[in-house]
């Protein structure tokens, strides 16, 4: 692994100028390293950062991308790194217009690091220094505990897919409130809940609190709360319980055990607080890259595609670069390519805010031929898509744009599989070409784990109570006894799973809450509240009623 030389780093900074005067923004310094086709292979499964810390699984998936690289050789173009300076690496096979071409995608993805909501817990964070430092501690750590630190890791990890994401947004908001206000906490809370005072008073009272801001509105509320503190002299002990209440209930499970975990925090065993919070940390560095792979490869290929054809250093190379590019962003007629359903998106949403069809006139119009005429020619497209990437999710992006006019102008549908029993072979359908249908199937692929809480109320007996709050899917039972398990050893005491599922005897095999009966027809399933109970490594189930 090499830094690129200065001719293909001129070229780069090229593309840098094009792209920022695009409306592109990313740092002024990158980082350009050229590898081999093994180095990227073995870069990929390891989450694509060369400091992250050491565990069997990242070997064990680079060993399976280099047994199906000897069985299937491929080219593998580049791979960026979300980090300050944004770290990219490129194939020592890419000729110079190839490399115009990926570094175009590369400044896509780094525009969108930067300017996406959803990464806006990783903007002032270093990774890679954070990884190289974290990895230096597991490996002191192994030297001292042994095998006990990848027991760990191995139980940190089946439980971080339940990291608290959004409440991690919420922390870090641009607002800087992570707790409700006394002034909301008074309004709200106190007088209606804790004092259930008649109408007249409250209104009363909201007519005292306008006054003072009518008086002095800078010091309206020091004002008011001198009245409430003499009246209520509660209050301020009240407060201060319910937010340290609410904030309890914003705890992820792996934040809960952390902090109320007796096992942990002993002494002798503080070492396991740091790896579970390492652990932590990392999964919710990962976790928006998870949460918008499609708009991520979307809005880099949308800009790899611009910005490239109008790059007059590609002259010559234009067949090259539309074989290439189809490769990346052809629509398969089974099965989802991120890039492909990304980038026809982003160019329908462009279109639609060029042409003034995101207006509710547009909306009202029912005929096919008029909905094809109409054009305002508002010309806000570019806007209009900046402004996309800066505020959305996978699921928002399809939820919101993926409508009947979409489906029809690309031809898509949701494909069905079925047996042919003359052939005894498997041929797939077409199943729907309903718009709902199919972002009913986009919505299915995309990431989103179960909702499960610890309800403190019902921790007695030094028991660890877990609450999945039930969204229409199951919980994998395969995985229930050895996350369970693991949750045990760092909680040292029973771990209680309440959830739900389907009667024994029905099966579930589409995912949806139907079933065939005997007659052929779908019949609704019936579900029920089951719990699971870890204790002295011994697994029961029992019914709820």
């Amino acid at each position: 692994m090499e830094l690129v030389d200065q001719k293909t780093k001129r070229i780069m900074e090229g593309c840098k100028e094009r792209a920022y005067d695009a409306g592109l923004r990313f740092g002024d310094e990158t980082l350009e390293y050229i590898v081999t086709n093994r180095d990227l292979i073995e870069l990929t499964p390891k989450y694509m950062i060369p400091t992250l810390y050491d565990y069997w699984v990242h070997d064990v998936e680079c060993l399976k991308e280099k047994g199906r690289y000897e069985l299937y050789p491929n080219n593998p173009y580049e791979t960026v790194i979300n980090t300050r300076p944004a770290i990219s690496f490129y194939n020592d096979n890419n000729p110079d217009w190839m490399n115009v071409m990926i570094f175009y995608h590369v400044l896509g993805h780094i525009d969108f690091f930067r300017c996406n909501q959803y990464f806006r817990n990783t903007w002032d964070f270093d990774f890679t220094g954070q990884a190289l430092s974290d990895k230096r501690t597991i490996a002191k750590l192994r030297s001292e505990k042994g095998r006990w630190v990848d027991y760990v890791i191995e139980f940190s990890r089946s439980i971080d897919n339940l990291v608290g994401y959004h409440s991690e947004l919420s922390r870090i908001d641009n607002s800087g409130v992570s707790s409700a206000t006394p002034l909301d906490y008074y309004f709200d809370i106190f007088l209606q809940s804790v004092k259930k005072i008649p109408m007249t008073e409250y209104i009363k009272e909201v007519e005292r609190y306008n006054a003072c801001v009518r008086q002095d509105s800078t010091i309206a509320e020091q004002v008011f709360f001198s009245d409430v503190h003499k009246k209520y002299p509660e209050f301020s002990s009240l407060y201060e319980k319910a937010n340290i209440s609410r904030n309890e209930r914003n705890l992820d499970i792996m934040q809960y055990v952390l902090r109320h975990s007796e096992n942990l925090n002993r002494g002798k065993n503080q070492w396991m607080k740091s790896v579970i919070e390492l652990v932590r940390k990392t999964s919710l560095f990962f976790q928006p890259q998870i949460r918008t792979k499609i708009m991520n490869e979307g809005w880099a290929s949308y800009w790899h595609e611009k910005l490239f054809l109008s790059d007059d250093r590609i002259l010559g190379h234009e067949v090259d670069f539309a074989r290439l590019h189809a490769g990346i962003a052809s629509m398969p007629r089974v099965g989802l390519n991120p890039y492909a359903l990304g980038i026809r998106i982003f160019q329908y949403i462009e279109e639609l805010a060029d042409k003034g069809k995101l207006s509710q006139d547009f909306q009202r119009i029912s005929s096919i031929r008029e909905r094809e005429r109409y054009d305002k020619a508002e010309g806000k497209g570019i806007e209009k898509i900046f402004d996309v990437r800066n505020n959305m999710c996978d699921y928002l992006f399809i939820d919101t744009f993926v409508d009947q006019d979409f489906v029809t102008k690309h031809d898509l549908f949701v494909a069905g599989k079925r047996l042919n029993s003359n052939k005894m072979v498997y041929e797939y359908y077409v199943k729907s070409r309903n718009a709902g249908d199919y972002c009913k199937m986009l919505q299915d692929s995309l990431y989103h784990p179960p909702f499960i809480t610890v309800d403190p109320e019902r921790n007695a007996n030094n028991t660890l109570y877990l609450y999945h709050h039930f969204e229409g899917k199951p919980l994998v039972a395969e995985f229930i006894s050895n996350v369970m398990l693991g949750l045990e050893f760092l909680w040292d005491g029973p771990v209680q799973l309440e959830t739900s599922e389907v009667e024994r005897g029905e099966s579930r095999s589409d995912g949806r809450n139907l079933r065939k009966g005997e007659d052929g027809n779908s019949r609704e399933l019936n579900w029920q509240r089951v719990l699971y109970t870890m204790k002295n490594r011994n697994l029961s189930r029992k019914i709820l009623t």
